[in-house]
């Protein structure tokens, strides 16, 4: 129906004065789909608006019309908590005993160690929540209203329960109102996620529907694409539907990530190690070595440094943010560093259908009349019937009268009339599918053109599932169009087109060969219209009344649309398959629809089990549970912002790491509980692209299953450099263990600023160029590692501490002591400053630390596989690693040769006819870690597979074949 002048109401309604008493405060009994005459009661409102003392009245009483947030993240709060980090507190611990004995440079080095990780992962992982500030941005700055009965503009935020305000097209709604009068068209997509507009009229029926469905309703955050109305506000600020979204979204908290849960418990863990050894040999330093208390506690904070992996948090935090960067030029955003790792772990993906595994691109895949089916073809669009000759006057008339519905019954645009394509195209998407089919039919047709010729337009309505247009036509002659639900048309029409284009009634065969082609299309999972129409006279008055034009109709036949699967996203699906991901369809569309489309791309077989958003409401959390655990293939439809969040809830409860997908302000509660929140960028919202924690720029499922790749090689890339660094613990420990064991007649072979040299400047880069290594083979073939397994285990801590660093510390400790034998030093001897042995001392020490130095360059080459041979990857494949082992012996070479380094680190250069000592040392640790995986492998083929896999605990196969225990990562195949 047109929309009516703006003015009184044309609705009978009771009119009641505002009481002062009462300033029409919201209670959460008042229902917005009562009788109008109530609502207005309840509100103590009037249809000519409130007078401006009132409007005042009632800000006090409701407040502004905002969308509130409790509490922000604090900045210092953030950085506080960088620096309470228990590897933190141990530093700090540390540095505290360096100033207390009198060792101040020792303490500023390990203070700046301190602030710099805080500040480095502060500027990182600092990512402020602004999902209700991009709320707030849903509402409009200026509405217009009626106050004192004049029509005036108010800022949006001063909008109170009772206000009536006027809407044109184009205005976006500041808050949730019942229509007074006229009829518009409204985009919903921000709520409901669904595309189409909605009509939305004062004559709707006041039916018992839920709230977003209610016909006479408009929700804040929402824009009239069409039309004129007055709407009487009901609920403003937090009381809205999109306020209720918004205070979903804010009670939902971000658990830690699994890596950040590993990181702490790893950090605690490394903490009691480190104070107990210290306060072990802080005790044997005083008591069996003699030391004076400053040189015990100098002792043991070396001792702390050499057991803490100062370098373990920048390095980490640079490595995910490399990885962020990959993710990026592949097309997904990724907001939090320590996404990336939870992406590797992923177990289940929830995801949309539209626009995510399909194209959005809706297209008319049929059209069938009484004269027979017209289906797509890929190159030409759309094809006639088998043996027809070319051109329009081949077409049969059923067709040619169908066409021509498509394309007058229509208010989408293509880029060019006579251009099929839909490039370019704007308006609702099965419109523009319509009008490029009637295009391709000969029968397209301008939006300047229709508007010209349209007499009348009766927009979708939901309810009826129709739209009609009456239309001039060739020859004077005046027709009605109408498209709609097959059941809805069929109901209103009383004849059929025949296929010589002579119009008969409809008779019971023909109702029958109608449905017959309506569930075989369905059968498909496509959308299925009607099209029909009616001559009218032209010389009669047009009917004003939309049920007298919607009648008596012509049945012209059925189109058949589908919005085709992206092309990718199948091979997509099988990776998640082969990966041991499981994969759920969560959307608002329907059932059918979303199961044949995931059937088509694999998601699902023949028999999928679909359950609705009013079946999911109805069951309780021990049936979802089961459901869940029960149907492998299980696509839920129609669902609302409480089931998504509920399903994200119920999987993670069973252990699952779930990423979920989704667009709309109402995906964003689910998108911020899921571990991983995954956001469209195309055509999401700016609330969902913020609470989510990964956005795709191109809204495609298949870069999802990219970024999970690109996070389990993150995460093997994690444990390759943890382990680097770790390695290097044992011969940092050693040292100072000898120097204690031997009562003190074994000098310290290393210090404690030298121990900081190699955990913060030779150390980083390589362990960041370990960050950058290619996916081993079968990255995408073995099962996701489960939910609580840590980034280290006992094969990854035996490899490391046990093997080679026992190795390293041997090779070290013999470097010292050529020094130290040399210069004629014997156990015992003085080595303090001023002996005669001290500069020799300082020269063995930075043997020591060269000797670290290059052990690290083999552990470096023996960290870049888990089981493969240096080989196998190429020994220049990672040029970023020989970067940094260049740049690890360049600073080394600086340490041990630059004056003013000599001083702060306490080196001396060593004698040049001892260096050649160390040229072996890389190849002995990288020889040795080689031939410990040439028998890893050997042990592996040698297991038969059942056996091999027969296992039940991932560190029993470990220790079988030799591997780290990571959920079958090392199996072989």
């Amino acid at each position: 129906m047109p929309a009516r002048p703006l003015g009184r109401p044309h609705t009978a309604v009771e009119h009641v004065e505002p009481q002062p008493s009462d300033s029409g405060a919201q209670g959460p009994d008042r229902d917005p789909r009562e009788p109008l005459a109530l609502l207005l009661r309840d509100l103590r409102a009037r249809p000519e608006g409130l007078s401006t003392r009132e409007a005042e009245n009632r800000l006090l009483v409701h407040g502004p019309n905002e969308l509130l947030r409790r509490g922000r993240r604090r900045w210092w709060r953030e950085i506080v908590a960088q620096l309470v980090h228990p590897l933190a507190l141990l530093l700090w611990g540390a540095a505290a005993l360096a100033l207390a004995v009198g060792s101040p440079v020792v303490a500023i080095a390990v203070v700046i160690v301190i602030v710099l990780n805080a500040a480095f992962a502060f500027v990182q992982e600092r990512q402020a929540e602004r999902a209700i500030e991009a709320l707030r941005e849903f509402l409009p700055p200026q509405a217009t209203v009626l106050r004192d009965g004049q029509r005036v503009e108010v800022e949006a935020r001063l909008l109170v329960p009772g206000d009536v305000l006027v809407v044109v097209e184009g205005d976006r709604f500041p808050a949730d109102a019942r229509l007074l009068e006229g009829a518009v068209e409204v985009d919903m997509s921000s709520l409901t996620g669904e595309s189409l507009p909605l009509f939305r009229s004062v004559d709707a029926a006041e039916t018992p529907l839920p709230v977003l469905e209610a016909a006479n309703l408009v929700f804040s955050g929402t824009s009239c694409t069409g039309g004129e109305a007055l709407a009487l506000v009901f609920a403003t600020g937090m009381r809205t539907e999109l306020g209720r979204i918004a205070a979903l979204s804010e009670r939902v908290e971000r658990d830690p990530s699994p890596l950040e849960r590993q990181v702490r418990k790893v950090a605690w863990l490394i903490a009691v190690i480190a104070v107990g050894v210290g306060l072990v040999f802080l005790a044997l330093g005083i008591f069996v070595a003699g030391l004076s208390l400053r040189d015990a506690v100098n002792f043991a904070i070396g001792l702390l440094l050499g057991n803490v992996p100062e370098g373990l948090l920048p390095t980490i935090t640079l490595s995910l943010a490399l990885g962020v960067g990959v993710l990026a030029r592949r097309g997904a955003l990724v907001k939090r560093l320590s996404a990336v790792e939870t992406l590797g772990s992923t177990t289940v993906i929830c995801t949309d259908k539209t626009g995510t595994l399909t194209e959005n691109r809706m297209r008319v895949t049929a059209l069938w009349t009484l004269a027979g089916l017209v289906e797509e073809d890929a190159e030409l669009g759309l094809k006639t019937p088998v043996g027809a000759p070319p051109g329009l006057r081949s077409l049969p008339p059923p067709l040619v009268a169908l066409a021509r519905a498509a394309g007058a019954c229509n208010n989408a645009e293509l880029a060019a009339a006579d251009d099929a394509s839909m490039d370019g195209a704007s308006g609702d998407a099965t419109e523009v599918a319509l009008l490029a089919a009637a295009t391709a039919l000969g029968f397209g047709s301008t939006r300047e053109g229709r508007k010209a010729g349209r007499r009348a337009h009766h927009h979708f309505d939901p309810s009826l599932k129709l739209m009609s247009t009456v239309d001039d036509e060739e020859g004077g002659r005046l027709v009605v169009h109408t498209k709609g639900a097959p059941e809805s048309v069929l109901e209103r029409c009383t004849s059929v087109v025949g296929a010589d284009g002579a119009v008969r009634p409809l008779g019971a065969a023909d109702r029958a060969a109608v449905a017959a082609a309506v569930d075989a299309f369905a059968g498909k999972g496509l959308r299925v219209l009607a099209l029909a129409r009616r001559a009218l006279d032209p010389a009669a008055p047009l009917p004003s009344r939309r049920e007298e034009v919607e009648r008596d109709l012509e049945l012209l036949g059925l189109a058949a649309l589908f919005d085709p699967p992206r092309a990718e996203v199948a091979d997509a699906v099988a990776s998640c398959r082969a990966a041991g991901i499981r994969i759920i369809v969560v959307t608002g569309d329907h059932g059918l629809t979303a199961a044949e489309v995931a059937r088509r791309v694999g998601i699902v077989g023949d028999r999928p089990t679909i359950v609705t958003g009013a079946e999911l409401a109805r069951m309780s959390d021990a049936e979802l549970d089961a459901v869940l655990q029960r149907e492998p293939d299980l696509i839920f439809a129609r669902t609302s912002p409480e089931a998504k969040l509920r399903i994200t809830d119920a999987l993670r409860a069973h252990g699952e790491v779930v990423a979920m997908t989704g667009d709309g302000v109402n995906d964003a509660p689910a998108l911020r509980r899921a571990d991983i929140g995954v956001a469209m960028g195309l055509s999401g919202t700016d609330v969902a692209r913020e609470a989510a924690t990964m956005i795709l720029t191109d809204d495609n499922f298949a870069t999802i299953v990219t970024a999970v790749q690109e996070g389990r090689r993150v995460y093997d890339n994690v444990r390759k450099f943890v382990f680097y660094i770790f390695v290097h613990a044992t011969p940092e420990v050693v040292p100072f263990l000898l120097f204690a064991l031997s009562g003190g007649l074994v000098p310290l072979p290393l210090t404690a600023l030298q121990i900081l040299a190699i955990d913060l400047g030779t150390e980083t880069l390589p362990a960041l160029a370990l960050g950058r290594e290619a996916a081993e083979p079968g990255l995408m073939e073995r099962p996701p590692r489960p939910r609580g397994e840590g980034v280290l285990t006992r094969a990854l801590l035996w490899r490391a501490w046990g093997f080679l660093g026992i190795i390293s510390a041997a090779l070290v400790l013999a470097a010292f002591f050529a020094v130290l034998l040399r210069a004629g030093w014997s156990p015992g001897d003085a080595t303090r400053a001023g002996s005669p042995l001290h500069h020799a001392y300082r020269q063995a020490t930075t043997m020591t630390f060269l000797a670290i130095v290059v052990c690290q360059i083999g552990t470096a080459l023996a960290a870049r596989t888990e089981r493969a041979s240096l080989r196998s990857v190429g020994l220049f494949t990672n040029r970023l690693l020989l970067y940094g082992i260049a740049f690890e012996v360049a600073f080394a070479a600086a340490v041990t040769y630059a004056p003013p380094l000599q001083g702060v680190f306490g080196t001396a250069a060593p004698p040049v006819v001892l260096l050649p000592i160390l040229l072996p040392f890389p190849l002995v640790v990288w020889g040795a870690d080689e031939l410990r995986r040439l028998a890893v492998r050997r042990r592996a083929a040698a297991i038969p597979p059942a056996e091999l896999h027969g296992f039940k605990d991932p560190d029993q196969t470990a220790a079988r074949v030799g591997v780290d225990a990571d959920g079958g990562r090392n199996a072989p195949g």
